[in-house]
Parts: structure tokens; sequence; C-alpha cells
């Protein structure tokens, strides 16, 4: 009777043993499989702040990419990140296995979309961008953005005062975090390049030689030119000429210019009117990259004192002023009614 109770107790438990390997091959299996048979589909998916796993995994059975729900839960206890996953935007490809897409969960191997703050443009272009991105959290209205200048220490007109590139972030990060990181970066960037500088330079202040880089900047497109545009730039200072760059007469008009420049707004006097005032505008007048500011702190040495637009995105240098008076007869044509073309004039 012992015996047989033995063997029957004996033969359950091989019985539940065997159901359990069954089960735990059954298991694995299951969670080795791909989501989808085409590896290239991708799903873009996200988890939202406060999420459960179980939610998670509902949407994503909702969404005919996996089975059994509630199996996802187990798995995530076996693999030991039951409540680890974080929030976000995921581009989940086909091809992936449970366990690989639960890892991509846990290590929050989220989407990352990228914001472009162009070299040039100004600081109120730059926020339009960012307070316009659908991605971003919290726009800046004019209260916000002064309280956030005030704390970054930035007096006054924050022209310039934020590194032009690509900024990467995950949806939700907020416009104050990208506006602060590209005014660290701008900091460190002056810096570096303040450090390595040419000798004898007429700025005081890496300030004023980010003013001279945005004049560059706003002068040409033409990496090769903007050492010679400095050179220019800075050779009229030393001899107390005026700069007569028409991006300062266009900032200084801000929303009143609608595109043409004539001779009587270069007669115009603005605090940036170049043509108007000696030495440089109070501010910068855009967003200048490194390389602008690399060639306004390294100037190429020479002698010319002006250049005119060719129209092909650079420009001639001429050393006298007779020189110059045939390259803008060469290059340029003034236009009916006073329009007037880049050109750096006599004093």
């Amino acid at each position: 009777m012992v015996r047989k109770l033995l063997l029957g107790v004996f033969s359950g438990f091989f019985t539940l043993i065997l159901l359990a390997g069954l089960a735990w091959m059954s298991l694995n299996w299951y969670a080795e499989q791909p989501l989808r048979e085409n590896p290239d589909e991708v799903l873009e998916f996200t988890i939202r702040p406060g999420d459960s796993l179980i939610r998670v995994a509902s949407r994503l059975s909702d969404a005919g990419w996996i089975e059994y729900p509630q199996v996802m839960r187990l798995l995530a206890r076996i693999d030991n990140v039951a409540g680890g996953i974080h929030a976000g935007d995921y581009l989940i490809p086909g091809g992936i296995n449970k366990h690989e897409l639960l890892q991509m969960f846990v290590s929050g191997d989220v989407r990352y979309y990228e914001v472009v703050l162009v070299e040039g443009s100004t600081v109120g272009e730059a926020l339009q961008a960012l307070n316009g991105h659908e991605k971003l959290s919290q726009p800046l209205d004019d209260d916000a953005l002064q309280k956030l200048l005030a704390e970054l220490d930035i007096e006054g007109n924050p022209e310039g005062q934020f590194y032009p590139d690509t900024y990467f972030f995950e949806s939700g990060d907020t416009v104050e975090s990208v506006l602060r990181r590209a005014n660290a970066r701008m900091s460190s960037v002056l810096s570096e390049e303040w450090e390595a500088r040419s000798d004898d330079l007429p700025y005081e202040t890496p300030y004023e030689a980010l003013i001279m880089a945005s004049l560059i900047e706003k002068e040409t497109g033409a990496e090769w030119e903007r050492p010679e545009i400095s050179g220019v730039f800075v050779r009229r200072l030393g001899k107390r000429m005026r700069l007569q760059t028409d991006p300062t007469v266009i900032y200084g008009m801000g929303d009143r210019y609608q595109g043409r420049l004539t001779r009587r707004m270069l007669r115009e006097d603005t605090p940036y009117n170049t043509y108007t005032r000696h030495g440089l505008p109070p501010t910068p007048i855009a967003l200048a990259g490194r390389e602008a500011i690399n060639a306004a702190l390294n100037p190429k040495d020479g002698t010319t004192l002006y250049f005119v637009a060719r129209g092909d995105g650079t420009h001639h240098f001429s050393e006298t002023l007779a020189e110059h008076n045939r390259a803008v007869r060469k290059y340029q044509i003034v236009e009916r009614r006073g329009d007037y073309r880049s050109t750096l004039e006599a004093q």
C-alpha cells in the first residue's frame, strides 16, 4: 500500500516536473519568437509616464504586435525587470523578440528627435523653431524667456548667446532644456576659441569677439572666406573706418525690414547701423558658429579693406577704393528706385 502511494507521489511529482519543463520551454520559445514575420517592419510606440507593464503589453496586443499580453508580465518577472520600464517614444523593429523588447523598455532605448538652431539666424528665429517643435514641451512665452535669461545671467539683448547646432532630445523634453544646453555650448566654444586667439586683436572681451563673429556669419557662408572678411573688418577698425556691413543695418531695422535695402536705409541711424556709427554694434546680430568665431579671433593677414558680393555666394576683395569701385561695376547692378546691394564704401 505504501509502495503504491509512494509510486503515485513520485509519478505525480515527475508529471509536475515534466509539465513545468514543458511550460518553461513553451515560455522560452514564445519569448524568443520575433515580433513580426517581416523584420523590417517598425512600430512607433509611446510609453506614457505612469504606464504599467501590463498596460503597455495590452496596447501592444491591441496593435497586433504581441499575443498573450499576460505572459509579458511573467517574462518581466523572470527577467527581473518588472516595474522598470521607461517612458518615451520607441521605434520597435519587427525582428526583435520579447526578451529584447523588455530590455529596450528597461534600458530606455527611446527615440531621439532633433531640432536645428541655424547659423546666422536670430535668437527670435531660434526660439520660434523650438516653440514650434511638436515633441518639445513647455514653449517659452516672453515672461518665461526673461526668467530663463535672468537665471543664465544674460542681461539686455540675448542675441548670439546660444550656439547654433543640431540638438537631440527625447519626446517631452522642454524648450528651456535645449536653450540651456545651447547657452552652455556657446560659453564652452567661445572660451576655447578665445584661449587660442591670435595676438593684437581689437577686442577687450570674448563678447566683443562674438559680436564680430556674428557679422562674419551674416556676410558669408563660404568657410574659406571668413578669415579674410575678418581681416578686412579688423583692419578697418584699426584705421577708424566704419565697418559698413549691410546685415547690421537690417538687424537694426527689426521688423521694418521687408527684404529690400535702400540707400536711404543706410543713412538711417540706429545703434546697429555700422554705416552711421564707428566700431562694433552693441550686441551680436545673429547666432555664430565655431568657424565664424575662429575667424573673428584669427583674421587673415593682408591689406584688403573692401569687399563686394560676386552674386554666387562669394566676394571680391580689394585693397584700394578705385579697385573696389571697378569690382562694384563688374559684379553688381544697382536696381531702380535706389535699391542697394552689399558693398563697403569709402569714409
